[in-house]
C-alpha cells in the first residue's frame, strides 16, 4: 500500500514515515518545507534503510500535487501539512484558513480524481475548548476558541459530509493532544523553523543553555501545583497511531475519529522535573502572566482507540524527556537550515 505523507518532512510526519515504512508501507512525502527541513528526510532513509520519494509541494498547488498522483498511484493519504500555531492564528486568521481549510479541500478534490478514498487526519484535541468534565471523551461538545482549532473543525466536518455523500471513503479523524520526545537514535525530532508552540523546546534549549531560563505562563491555576496540566504523548507513539488508523480502515469503509493521548494529565512544573531527572541539568524558570486562550487542565480518554484499534500509548514521561534530551543533546542547533 503506498501512502502520500503531506508535511512528511515535519516533527510527526517524519517519524510517522519511519514507522509506515517499518510496517511494511511505501511512502511518498509532499512538504513545502515552511517550517520543516529536508534534512529530518535524510535521516528518516538512514534509519529505514531506503530513499524515500520527495516533492515539494504545497498542497494548495492543484497542479502540483495532480502531478504527484499521476507519477505514483497513491492508495491513501495521511495528512499533516497545516499550519499549527495556536497565538498565530489568532493574529493570521486569513493565513490558517487558507492553508488549513483550503488546502485540505484541494488535496481532497485531487484524491476524487485519482479515486483514492483513504483518509488519515491530523487533529487535535483543540477542537473541545474548555472542557467542562475531565477525562475528555471524543463524544464530548467541540468549542474551538480559536482559528487555528476551528480550522481543524472544519476538516474535521468536511470529511464527514464527504462520507454522508458517498460512504465508500475509509476516514480517520486523529485527536492529537500534546506530542514530545524524539526517536531513540537521536537522529529526528523536534526542531521548529521559528519559535516554539509547544512547551518541551523551551525546556530543552534553556537545558542546553540556549535559553537562560523557562517562562511558565500561569502559576494559579486550579491544578495541583498552579500550573497547567496537559496530557503528553510520546512523538512515537503518535506516530504508530497512524499505522494503527491505516490498518483499522482497511477492514471496511467508515469515519473513524478517536483521541491520541495518555490518558494521564502532568503539569508545567511536572515536566520541568522529569527533564531535570533526565537531562542532569538544572531549569530555572519564572511564573509570568497567563496567555489569553489557555486552560488549566486536559488530557484525554484513550479507551476509544484501544477498542476500535487496539492502540494504546506505551512509552512513559521519562521515555519522553530522555530521548527528547537525546535529540537536543545531539542536535543542539537542530537541523542543519540547507533547503
Amino acid at each position: 500500500m503506498k501512502i502520500l505523507v503531506t508535511g512528511g518532512a515535519g516533527y510527526i510526519g517524519s517519524h510517522t514515515c519511519v514507522e509506515l515504512i517499518r510496517a511494511g508501507f511505501k511512502v511518498v512525502v509532499v512538504d513545502n518545507l515552511y517550517n520543516s527541513s529536508i534534512e529530518s528526510l535524510r535521516r528518516v532513509e538512514k534509519l529505514v534503510n531506503r530513499k524515500i520519494p520527495f516533492h515539494k509541494v504545497d498542497i494548495r498547488d492543484k497542479s502540483a500535487l495532480t502531478e504527484v498522483f499521476e507519477r505514483y498511484s497513491i492508495d491513501g493519504v495521511i495528512h499533516f501539512a497545516g499550519l499549527k500555531a495556536v497565538g498565530d492564528s489568532l493574529v493570521n486568521p486569513i493565513e490558517y484558513y487558507d492553508n488549513n481549510v483550503g488546502g485540505t479541500f484541494i488535496l481532497t478534490e485531487v484524491m476524487r480524481k485519482f479515486d483514492c478514498k483513504t483518509f488519515v487526519f491530523s487533529s487535535s484535541a483543540t477542537v473541545y475548548g474548555d472542557p467542562q468534565t475531565l477525562p475528555i471523551k471524543e463524544d464530548f461538545p467541540l468549542i474551538a476558541s480559536n482559528p487555528y482549532g476551528r480550522s481543524k473543525l472544519i476538516i474535521e466536518e468536511f470529511f464527514r459530509d464527504i462520507f454522508t455523500s458517498d460512504d465508500s471513503w475509509h476516514i480517520a479523524l486523529l485527536r492529537y493532544f500534546n506530542p514530545i520526545g524524539a526517536h531513540k537514535s537521536g537522529l529526528i525530532g523536534e526542531d521548529p523553523n521559528d519559535a516554539p508552540n509547544n512547551l518541551l523546546p523551551y525546556i530543552s534549549k534553556v537545558a542546553i543553555g540556549k535559553l537562560e531560563k523557562l517562562s511558565i505562563f500561569g502559576g494559579d491555576y486550579d491544578t495541583h501545583d498552579g500550573t497547567g496540566v496537559r496530557d503528553y504523548i510520546h512523538v512515537v507513539d503518535l506516530a504508530k497511531g497512524h499505522v494503527k488508523a491505516l490498518n483499522t480502515l482497511n477492514d471496511k469503509s467508515q469515519v473513524l475519529t478517536m483521541n491520541l493521548g495518555t490518558g494521564n494529565g502532568y503539569s508545567v512544573l511536572d515536566m520541568v522535573k522529569a527533564f531535570e531527572r533526565a537531562s542532569g541539568k538544572d531549569i530555572p524558570y519564572q511564573i509570568v502572566d497567563r496567555r489569553p486562550g489557555d486552560i488549566a487542565t486536559c488530557y484525554a480518554d484513550p479507551t476509544y482507540a484501544a477498542n476500535q484499534m487496539g492502540w494504546k500509548a506505551e512509552l512513559d514521561l521519562n521515555e519522553m524527556c530522555e530521548d527528547a534530551w537525546r535529540w537536543q543533546s545531539k542536535n543542539p542547533d537542530g537541523y542543519p537550515r540547507d533547503k
